[in-house]
């Protein structure tokens, strides 16, 4: 069982036809065929999409999101849809019932997260994202910007809040010969869709996933709660090896670190706490992005 995706996932892209939409749309028809099956723009239904890689590649065009659906049976949504109306089409996606979107666009205003999230805590729709880079498993399905080419079929899942330092896991496990189940990128804004407990819920329950990464960083108590988490499950009798890093550590307290999450105030959020957190529930933490492999691969060693 995969997480989340696989070969079998069918997905729309609301923002096909813009730039980034349409380059990372042709990345991902050209990762083992992922099963891109349609784009949505409310001025150009009725149209169609060509990939300039492929001349075959062709997506049909709707006006919205309810009519991609019903014509292609899609399962997933993408989003490339500007900052200021990404929260909308998040919102269109929900109200379309589409099981499982992700959204990619960075910058979007909290007072629309903040409606997204009620409008999602009321569906049965998963977000994924904003301000992420998506989902990735192995030689199946790729939604998002993961650059493909550093992935290997293998049994490590991959969950993190920060995109470039999801790569570093990748290409480390890569290295490593333990290759990756799925790589979950949930994005570092403060007010988003899926948190650090609901992939590691997924990843324990998966049989494939034989070990886990998790990466955080500074600001907000995510990590910490994925810790006691961690601790509540092992008492259960469900855990399995771990390795983890925090970013941001040399960051100086109040001021924001990259993604707008990332901000260390009253106290609380600090990396010292979150890695302490961590160890506490059995995580090895490594001491930088670079060592995560050798990392992980100390902990299966025992």
């Amino acid at each position: 069982m995969s997480i989340l995706v696989n070969k079998d996932t069918k997905i729309i892209v609301q923002g096909l036809t813009g730039k980034t939409g349409t380059f990372h749309t042709e990345q991902a028809l050209q990762y083992y065929g992922t099963q891109m099956v349609g784009g949505v723009h409310p001025k150009k239904g009725g149209e169609s999409w060509t990939s300039s890689l492929d001349a075959d590649a062709k997506l049909p065009i709707f006006a919205t999101v309810g009519e991609a659906k019903e014509a292609t049976g899609a399962d997933a949504s993408v989003i490339y849809v500007p900052p200021a109306g990404a929260g909308a089409a998040i919102i269109e996606a929900i109200d379309a019932e589409v099981p499982f979107i992700v959204c990619i666009t960075e910058g979007i205003p909290v007072a629309d997260m903040v409606k997204v999230k009620r409008r999602l805590e009321k569906s049965n729709s998963r977000l994924l994202g904003p301000n992420c880079p998506g989902i990735l498993t192995p030689e199946e399905c790729k939604i998002g910007i993961m650059p493909g080419s550093i992935f290997k079929k293998g049994s490590v899942g991959v969950v993190s809040r920060s995109g470039t330092l999801t790569y570093e896991a990748v290409f480390q496990t890569s290295n490593a010969g333990l290759g990756q189940t799925t790589a979950v990128g949930i994005g570092g804004d403060p007010v988003k869709g899926t948190e650090f407990i609901d992939v590691l819920e997924m990843f324990l329950a998966d049989d494939e996933t034989k070990s886990i990464i998790m990466i955080g960083e500074i600001g907000g108590s995510a990590e910490e709660e994925a810790a006691q988490f961690l601790k509540d499950e092992a008492k259960k009798g469900r855990s399995k090896p771990m390795a983890g890093f925090i970013a941001g550590r040399t960051a100086p307290p109040g001021r924001t670190m990259g993604h707008a999450g990332a901000v260390i105030s009253g106290g609380k959020g600090g990396a010292e706490d979150k890695i302490a957190a961590m160890e506490e529930a059995g995580i090895k933490v490594s001491p930088s992005p670079a060592k995560l492999g050798e990392t992980l691969l100390e902990v299966l060693k025992g």
